[in-house]
């Protein structure tokens, strides 16, 4: 606590003021957690220093508020493409990344009980630069980043706002940003090795060398590539879920019957909503789990007891398939195939149909999507075209993307 103390203070967070009748002070207060690592052992204690986000006042305190997070799609597309040529890959991690974001609006905080300057015990802290829990701090924090990077020579995709990438004659190094977490891969070690010196001079970072363990995701090196698992999100899961010791489906939907709904709703909609939330983090490597999650999320606002059994099975499945992963294998081709189907009237409440599609980049899966269409399809011909409709979208983005980076596509 004192060592977190010290550094806001080295940093020159905030300035002491008196405080005046007009202010809106907020509060603060201490946030401690355990960081662990993939296999769940304790990597170190943690204690943070945050405000109360919740006291600020829109359109006075803070204005506009964002997590600047990289798309899933762009994650998994940049992975397969580092494992098919070979490209370095450094997982970095920012100290106190939210503290290096400068405030444009006026802010004002009370002193932590407990570390009162003693001079001026009853002045209050003006803020100077963000602070974690504050509205503001993520896309203060993002400004900063971005402005550094444009000055190192990065360019920022236009495709997906947290991409960034550089270019020297043939080599090249993207930069994934989510929040404060930063994944670095280029095609030239040299190169990438002069990013990293450069980003350190300006922020304190961590080099964590190949990425192992982030955002919730283990990467596992296989043979010709590697795994992404979310094998640790899945055992939390089941320990939220008081489903730990349940008995383990093969499938995560019966095939054989119908989900109808009920009147009787559940008897904890919150549980409910918490679990099926968890589980639209959990689709980012199971794409087996797409439809059921798409279904679920469907009941989210009054929830019945059907919709939770779903639920239990769902957990029931991933008991069973804890070693489940996406598998990124080096890929000669960099054609892109897409894939796209549709039922029709497949849901008995508004006789609306579900779409879904699965789009490779070469032999590697990196998009897939199962919604419920947004209208009435006339014909299952119907239906088809607005899946096909849907696929056409998202393989113009891939595409999009792709040459944006200067990567050669068909």
């Amino acid at each position: 606590m004192d060592q977190e103390f010290n550094a806001l203070l080295h940093n020159n967070t905030w300035r002491l003021v008196p405080p005046e009748p007009h202010m809106n002070i907020i509060g603060c207060k201490w946030v401690f957690c355990t960081k662990r690592i993939a296999d769940g052992s304790v990597e170190r204690y943690k204690a943070r220093f945050v405000a109360k986000g919740f006291n600020q006042v829109a359109g006075e305190d803070f204005f506009d508020t964002f997590s600047p997070v990289v798309k899933p799609t762009t994650v998994r597309m940049l992975f397969s493409l580092a494992v098919s040529n070979s490209w370095t890959l450094h997982q970095l991690d920012v100290h106190n990344a939210f503290l290096n974001g400068h405030l444009a609006e006026t802010v004002y905080m009370k002193q932590l009980p407990g570390y009162e300057d003693p001079a001026h015990p009853g002045h209050v802290c003006h803020l100077q630069r963000s602070l974690y829990g504050l509205k503001q701090a993520p896309p203060a924090w993002f400004k900063r980043l971005h402005d550094f990077l444009l000055s190192a020579g990065f360019s920022p995709s236009r495709t997906d706002a947290s991409l960034f990438h550089y270019t020297s004659g043939t080599s090249r190094v993207f930069l994934l940003v989510y929040v404060d977490d930063i994944i670095m891969m280029g095609n030239e070690d040299a190169l990438v090795d002069t990013m990293l010196r450069r980003l350190a001079s300006a922020f304190k970072i961590r080099d964590l060398g190949k990425p192992s363990f982030c955002l919730g995701i283990e990467t596992i090196a296989a043979d010709d590539g590697l795994v992404l698992s979310q094998r640790r999100y899945m055992t939390d899961l089941l320990n939220r879920s008081g489903m730990v010791d349940c008995k383990p489906l093969a499938t995560p939907v019966a095939i054989t019957q119908a989900v109808t709904p009920s009147t009787q709703p559940c008897e904890n909609p919150t549980q409910y909503r918490r679990i099926v939330g968890a589980l639209q983090y959990l689709a980012i490597t199971r794409r087996d789990l797409s439809y059921v999650v798409n279904h679920v999320c469907q009941f989210m606002h009054s929830p019945t007891v059907d919709n939770w059994g779903l639920v239990q099975r769902v957990l029931r499945y991933i008991k069973g398939t804890l070693d489940y992963g996406l598998r990124l294998s080096a890929s000669s081709s960099a054609t892109i195939h897409a894939y796209s189907d549709s039922d029709w009237i497949g849901c008995p409440i508004d006789k609306k149909s579900t779409s879904g599609y699965a789009i490779f980049l070469g032999s590697n899966l990196i998009s897939w999507l199962s919604r419920k269409q947004r209208i009435v399809a006339r014909s299952s011909t119907e239906a088809e075209f607005k899946a096909l409709a849907d696929v056409s979208a998202e393989v113009t983005w891939v595409v999009s993307l792709h040459r944006e980076l200067g990567l050669h596509s068909v």
